[in-house]
């Protein structure tokens, strides 16, 4: 599976200002730590619901994202990668979920939730938003949450409107 979004959410009612994003990322493309070559940062803490702090990379995009006023961390993975593209975007959110969480600027502040993710396939040529699509990926997306979650203690929620990118939020049940 080809360009990978993977969003995990922060714990309901953070109150963080996104802009300290921009100081740790910085940071982050200054240390080189992280596996992809990182390459600048962009703001967009400003626009209402939108895509918060970007971390822009060659192979990836890292965010604090607030997309749909949903605070999180988002992993774009641009580039192919090989094996399971699904756990590798996960895993690569997960690791920047736990970096946040450590930074002095959010630290005792900002903490991501291990219950729910969301993911969503960036190309709405290779996986349209129909059934047809979902159908496609369904198999992979819903072993990938198995794997996460354990098979049947998770609900799924998926948009049906063909403009939208196909994504799905997953959410452990018990």
């Amino acid at each position: 599976m080809e360009q990978v979004n993977v969003k995990i959410f922060a714990e309901p009612d953070t109150q963080i200002s996104l802009e300290d994003a921009i100081p740790v990322f910085h940071r982050w493309i200054q240390k080189r730590d992280l596996p992809e070559l990182l390459i600048d940062v962009t703001d967009y803490s400003h626009v209402i619901a939108g895509p918060g702090v970007l971390l822009i990379g060659h192979e990836a995009n890292y965010s604090l994202d607030n997309g749909r006023n949903e605070l999180g961390v988002l992993y774009n993975r641009k580039a192919k990668v090989e094996g399971d593209s699904l756990k590798q975007a996960y895993e690569a959110a997960l690791n920047a979920a736990q970096r946040l969480e450590q930074e002095q600027e959010f630290q005792g502040k900002l903490k991501f939730r291990h219950d729910e993710v969301e993911v969503t396939l960036n190309d709405r040529m290779l996986h349209p938003n129909t059934e047809e699509g979902w159908a496609a990926v369904r198999g992979e997306i819903e072993a990938f949450l198995d794997g996460l979650f354990e098979a049947g203690r998770y609900s799924v929620q998926r948009p049906t409107d063909p403009r939208e990118r196909l994504w799905v939020r997953a959410r452990r049940t018990n």
